[in-house]
């Protein structure tokens, strides 16, 4: 009898309906991944370090004249209300030739002190754009266009949401909310 529940409870379980995200789900792609950097402080950085907390992955550049500061405004906002404990955020430069350890550090503390920069030879960060299908590419003028989306990760580091930049308001603590619950 004890074997029959289990299997009714098991079957359950698969069948409960997938979470109703406001953004992309993406929880059936097969790229994304961890990735071997290095932070704002110089010391590594991988997806591995939040392993057990949702992660928050934002691709961009110090120097970025639109997109990137309120994006990591909206993304210190969200962590403030969900806990660094639980939601870590990994901004990812797009610009390694410029944004050094150093420089990484000075932007982000205009931010929050538990953002994670992210940088490394060019080859590396470019493998971790790629790995993402984040598009970028050089823009006009000296900037980099790049997507102003984010990427969330779920505790067992696997992504599961694209949130494009024009939604962030609307999904991101929301979708986040909802990785925390499982």
């Amino acid at each position: 009898m004890r074997a029959w529940r289990f299997l009714l409870v098991l079957c359950l379980a698969a069948c409960s309906p997938a979470p109703s995200f406001k953004g992309t789900d993406i929880s059936r792609a097969s790229w994304g991944g961890d990735f071997n950097l290095v932070s704002q402080t110089g010391a590594p950085a991988s997806l591995a370090l939040a392993r057990g907390k949702v992660a928050a992955l934002f691709f961009g550049y110090t120097h970025c004249p639109d997109i990137c500061a309120p994006t990591l405004s909206k993304l210190a906002q969200a962590q403030a209300k969900l806990g660094a404990d639980r939601f870590a955020i990994f901004f990812v430069t797009v610009d390694p030739q410029h944004d050094t350890p150093a420089q990484l550090q000075r932007f982000l503390q205009r931010f929050n002190a538990e953002i994670v920069g992210v940088t490394g030879s060019a080859d590396g960060v470019r493998a971790v754009a790629a790995a993402y299908k984040a598009a970028v590419q050089p823009g006009k003028a000296g900037t980099i266009d790049h997507a102003g989306g984010v990427y969330l990760i779920d505790k067992q580091g696997k992504p599961r949401v694209y949130i494009a930049q024009a939604a962030l308001d609307d999904a991101l603590s929301h979708d986040a909310g909802l990785l925390l619950k499982e």
